[in-house]
């Protein structure tokens, strides 16, 4: 038998091993999630290049003039400038608008998921590691948080916060006890799904093998537990996104989230929810149905995610 030759004898590249991955197949079979995929890095991008592609500066008072006020969408104000999707009761271009205040939606809502998925992840691995009394004190906590609504607890975690911090930084700080109000709420479910996990995998033999040459706990749960419990994490991270998102939207309705200086898509529907009766409805229509298109791309990505790493369903 001849020798095999050295490129027969090279493993796949990583690259060569994704494009042949279940997961990869799973994306291409699936219409809808492709469409939820294109629809959110459309929306993503959209928001980070907001200083390149909106026509105008909403947020500039310099460049804002009271007579471009409740232009109808697809038409010019009194002064002559053009708003595709209309403007608000202060002359401010509706688009840009959209533009602006998804970056900061989406900075809330990825800064709150990946802060709620970091605590919830170490407090599940050292709870489901170490067992006894440090794993049902971590354990009652989530069970007490899951109890409430995810928003309340939002509400109250924000308005403590707001209480220690002195009132000239208040508006400045908005965003980051914004972040930690919605992590907060939000770690538990990471925490008891990494904990479920953590047990299983710490009855295994490379566990075991691993205690017996003396490594260090620490080094276990994130070199060797840590990896294998991922793949449901990344799903609830992915889910977490979507509810983190409305979350703040939320909150920024109900006018204790960003300031109006930085207003999110909450804010904007917020102010859009005051002229609706009064006709001016694209105020509100639009960054409405821009929320809803973000929050139902990223949930139909995260069914997905959820689908394609489940091993009963290949």
């Amino acid at each position: 038998m001849s020798e095999l030759s050295p490129r027969m004898a090279e493993p796949a590249s990583r690259w060569t091993r994704f494009l042949e991955s279940d997961l990869l197949y799973s994306f291409r079979r699936s219409p809808v999630t492709i469409v939820a995929a294109i629809v959110t890095l459309a929306l993503v991008l959209s928001a980070l290049l907001a200083p390149l592609i909106a026509p105008y500066d909403p947020f500039n008072p310099a460049s804002l003039n009271l007579m471009d006020g409740f232009t109808r969408p697809m038409s010019s104000s009194f002064a002559g400038n053009y708003f595709l999707l209309g403007s608000d009761n202060q002359g401010r271009d509706v688009l840009s608008t959209i533009l602006y205040g998804s970056r900061i939606s989406l900075f809330v809502g990825f800064s709150a998921t990946l802060f709620a998925l970091a605590l919830g992840t170490a407090l599940g691995l050292s709870a489901g590691y170490a067992g006894g009394t440090y794993d049902s004190v971590v354990m009652r906590i989530a069970d007490v948080q899951l109890s409430f609504p995810a928003i309340l607890i939002a509400l109250l975690i924000f308005g403590i916060a707001r209480g220690i911090i002195p009132p000239s930084r208040q508006e400045s700080a908005a965003v980051w006890v914004l972040i930690l109000a919605i992590g907060l709420s939000n770690w538990a479910q990471f925490a008891r799904t990494v904990r479920g996990a953590t047990m299983v995998e710490r009855q295994k033999d490379y566990v075991s093998a691993a205690r017996i040459m003396g490594v260090n706990p620490i080094i276990i749960l994130v070199r060797h537990v840590l990896p294998n419990v991922l793949g449901p994490v990344l799903v609830i991270a992915t889910i977490g996104l979507a509810l983190a998102i409305i979350e703040e939207a939320t909150l920024s309705y109900l006018g204790v989230g960003v300031p109006p200086t930085q207003p999110s898509l909450g804010t904007l529907i917020r102010i859009g929810q005051q002229f609706l009766f009064s006709g001016e409805w694209w105020i509100l229509f639009f960054p409405a149905v821009t929320l809803v298109l973000l929050a139902l791309a990223v949930n139909l990505l995260g069914d997905w995610l959820r689908d394609a790493l489940n091993p009963r369903l290949r």
